[in-house]
């Protein structure tokens, strides 16, 4: 099957001109290693590990509490910046797995070597030391804030010959990945920033260097009313300053006068009222609610 300069081998025919000499092509199915790490996989939250994960290296790229940036698109954030979201994810896809960093690749799964790839584009680079490994590759779509994964092995025969650099990197044939991996899950959401949600007025003044900490964290509850605030929306808001959960608890007073209330799911009482109003909060989160029950927004 021919793709420009690529000549795609199928399943049953022979991986030619690789580093460990030709083999032939197996299907997943029929591809014990694969269908070793696929059980191990199998028996965990994927998607919703990888969420969290892929949150965690954004949050990390942005370094909102001491740069006060909230987007990963925003017109502050380098292109650079955001193609290293996909380096810091594979340490966060470890830690959240509870995977070692083990060589030749990025780890072991069920005894077997995997590499860990993502791109905030369209294809992965894959290295010449994964080429005919077993890798995990993520789509991450930012503007549509949602992730999809595929277990693979990158044979050689199934890298664009073209996409190729100095370091031997080359990109996964869009068939292979359609025809011959397995989708470890579909489109799945990613937490989306409550920041995002303002109005450029109202992130304009939510973000300023003055007033202080605390009327700006006020605005920002009565912006955002409903909305789960979690900790790090409140330290990036508090960029540079001191303190800034502890400011978010002294604006209790200010939101009351205007007939909210703030919630913190740190006290299994205040999770209560808020799950009393549909929404679950985690230990860190917050949210300002009117009491009565008609409120803006959701969780």
């Amino acid at each position: 099957m021919s793709r420009g300069r690529l000549v795609l081998q199928a399943p049953g025919e022979v991986c030619v001109n690789t580093l460990g000499g030709d083999h032939v092509l197996l299907a997943p199915e029929q591809d014990s290693e694969m269908m070793a790490v696929l059980d191990w996989l199998g028996r965990r939250d994927v998607a919703g590990l990888y969420t969290g994960a892929i949150a965690n290296a954004v949050d990390y790229v942005l370094d909102g509490p001491r740069t006060g940036r909230y987007d990963l698109l925003g017109a502050d954030v380098h292109p650079g910046e955001k193609a290293s979201v996909g380096a810091k994810l594979e340490y966060e896809v470890l830690r959240s797995f509870g995977l070692p960093k083990e060589p030749p690749l990025d780890t072991l799964i069920a005894g077997v070597p995997v590499d860990i790839k993502a791109t905030v584009g369209s294809n992965w680079s894959i290295p010449a030391e994964a080429h005919c490994r077993i890798c995990i590759c993520t789509q991450i779509q930012l503007g549509k804030s949602r992730h999809r994964s595929w277990l693979v092995r990158a044979h050689r025969s199934w890298l664009y010959r073209g996409a190729g650099n100095r370091d031997g990197k080359r990109g996964l044939a869009v068939h292979a990945r359609d025809h011959w991996s397995v989708p470890l899950y579909d489109w799945t959401p990613l937490p989306v920033n409550p920041l995002t949600l303002l109005t450029t007025e109202q992130a304009a003044r939510v973000l300023a260097q003055r007033p202080g900490q605390e009327p700006r964290l006020t605005m920002m509850f009565q912006f955002l009313e409903g909305h789960i605030i979690p900790r790090s929306v409140i330290s990036t808001v508090g960029a540079g300053k001191h303190d800034p959960l502890r400011r978010a608890r002294n604006v209790r007073a200010s939101l009351e006068r205007g007939g909210l209330t703030l919630l913190c799911g740190k006290f299994p009482q205040q999770r209560d009222l808020a799950a009393a109003h549909k929404i679950t909060l985690g230990p860190e989160d917050w949210v300002a609610l009117r009491m009565d029950g008609e409120h803006n927004g959701a969780g």
